[in-house]
């Protein structure tokens, strides 16, 4: 069993509380993604995990073992990083066997797994070059092999994607979600991209100055985020929120529709018109006290201008009320 408890988990460090009370239970097998902007404790709470760090309070447990005073390779957790930390002197066969050399694992063991890791990543044309003849793509995976070999309990993955180029980040994220479908073993991928969040995670587990915001389904977090912090942070475009009759009042751009001025809940005009390929983000500048800008997603081939006059029909059924006062959310009949 490789699922793991945190219990109250908090880190101290000299500047304030990275970690804040954290409770989660990672099911054996799961993908969890842990998302959230820079400075959110995401990175800590991989570290403390992995036993790099030590937690100021609460328990943490592995296939239902206390670990927390565990040194790092007293847990069977295997690590990947955003710098892929790869022997640049060493080919990638001796980069994929170096851990289990220094484990005194049996040479022929070794050579096996290390074939087995090759031929599942698709690296098994590259084991006699070395790093500085991969390119970015094939290094992360390399990466990965090299944490495969070990035959770990769980993976822990700190931003393994950060470094790459969009169109390569998007296919080794396609290339993660499969090898965590064969290997059927419990990883914890820290992101701050949401996008990676929504398309990998079995659930996400969003933190905001420490705190656990929400743990959820993907489909959960977009569909009824807990508050206007996960709202705004979940989504791309960003939900637009603004304050309505003593509350706080949510609709994703995707759910606003243009029509003709007067025809709406609210006229605007056309203030920017930003042409995506496959959809068009209008920002509205509503008739309201507050002057909010209102994104809006429309059809790429819609003929819209800047400076024109609209109106905005708001779909009933995918409004989103929160309390003006906390910003959490407001449970109501025609939740979705």
């Amino acid at each position: 069993m490789s699922a793991i408890a945190l219990r109250g988990v908090s880190k101290a460090f000299p500047g304030g509380l990275a970690v804040r009370d954290v409770s989660i239970e990672i099911a054996d097998g799961e993908l969890l993604v842990v998302l959230g902007p820079s400075g959110s404790g995401k990175s800590t709470l991989l570290r403390l995990i992995a036993g790099l760090d030590e937690p100021t309070a609460g328990r943490i447990h592995i296939g239902g073992r206390d670990v927390t005073s565990d040194p790092p390779q007293a847990r069977d957790l295997a690590m990947v990083f955003q710098n892929y930390a790869l022997y640049p002197h060493k080919t990638v066969r001796d980069n994929l066997a170096f851990g289990l050399r220094m484990r005194r694992v049996d040479a022929a063991e070794v050579a096996a797994r290390v074939d087995n890791a090759a031929r599942l990543l698709g690296i098994d044309a590259l084991l006699e070059r070395k790093p500085a003849q991969l390119s970015g793509g094939q290094r992360q995976r390399v990466a990965l092999g090299r944490a495969l070999v070990r035959q770990p309990r769980a993976f822990l993955l700190d931003e393994p994607l950060s470094n790459l180029d969009p169109v390569l980040r998007a296919s080794t994220r396609a290339e993660l979600a499969l090898l965590h479908r064969r290997l059927g073993t419990t990883m914890v991928y820290v992101t701050h991209d949401q996008e990676e969040a929504m398309t990998l995670g079995t659930r996400i587990a969003v933190m905001r100055d420490g705190r656990l915001e929400q743990l959820d389904t993907p489909l959960e977090v977009f569909r009824r985020p807990a508050n206007v912090f996960v709202a705004r942070f979940v989504g791309s475009p960003a939900m637009n929120v603004w304050r309505s009759d003593g509350r706080d009042l949510g609709i994703r751009p995707h759910d606003v529709e243009v029509m003709p001025p007067g025809a709406g809940d609210v006229d605007g005009q056309v203030e920017v018109v930003e042409r995506l390929g496959t959809a068009t983000l209008v920002h509205v500048r509503a008739d309201r006290p507050d002057s909010e800008l209102v994104r809006v997603v429309v059809a790429a081939d819609r003929a819209i201008a800047v400076q024109e006059r609209v109106g905005l029909r708001l779909r009933p059924d995918r409004l989103h009320y929160f309390d003006e006062r906390t910003g959490e959310r407001i449970s109501v009949e025609a939740d979705l």
